[in-house]
């Protein structure tokens, strides 16, 4: 079965409101608590929860596995806006508090959906990333073979970061008119 609705105006003001709340409520945390509450909140989703639900926490999983790889190194500004995705769904008190039955992550999924859509660009080069990072194989033990695999992965990372920000920038920019 297959539900659509449509968001009007108003209800992604609330939205945005929800998210600047969450936002407020984290101001003073470290990026690791954050994501510490992101992981904490994933384990305490219960095995029964919808499907359309699920596929947006898989996000959060990805999210966070983007953030805590190392060689991917995301630019501050990307990096703020992950950690403002993951600051919301960790929030136990968000729009929908996370403990009412059936509908307390609805607001999560909702949330996720909107926020996704702001940092495909950003999750579309990290997956180019580690498709990369695969086909070159793990690092080699060799010292002056191992150079030649990091300089690589380095200079492909630093072109998807490019690609990244100029897509979007080219969102951002506001149409002609």
């Amino acid at each position: 079965m297959r539900i659509t609705f449509e968001l009007e105006p108003v209800d992604l003001a609330r939205f945005h409101e929800a998210l600047v709340r969450a936002e407020r409520r984290v101001a003073c945390a470290e990026a690791c608590e954050i994501v510490d509450a992101a992981r904490h909140a994933l384990e305490a989703v219960p095995p029964c929860t919808p499907g359309f639900v699920r596929r947006r926490l898989d996000d959060v999983e990805r999210l966070i596995a983007m953030l805590e790889d190392e060689a991917w190194a995301l630019p501050q500004e990307e990096r703020a806006q992950v950690l403002r995705v993951l600051a919301y769904f960790g929030d136990p008190e968000d729009m929908i508090p996370d403990h009412v039955e059936v509908i307390g992550l609805l607001d999560d999924a909702i949330m996720l959906e909107l926020l996704m859509k702001r940092l495909r660009h950003v999750c579309e080069a990290y997956a180019d990333f580690l498709r990369c990072r695969a086909q070159l194989g793990p690092a080699p033990a060799e010292r002056a073979t191992r150079q030649t695999w990091v300089r690589a992965l380095a200079r492909r990372r630093a072109a998807l970061h490019a690609r990244m920000r100029r897509r979007l920038a080219r969102e951002t920019v506001p149409a002609a008119g």
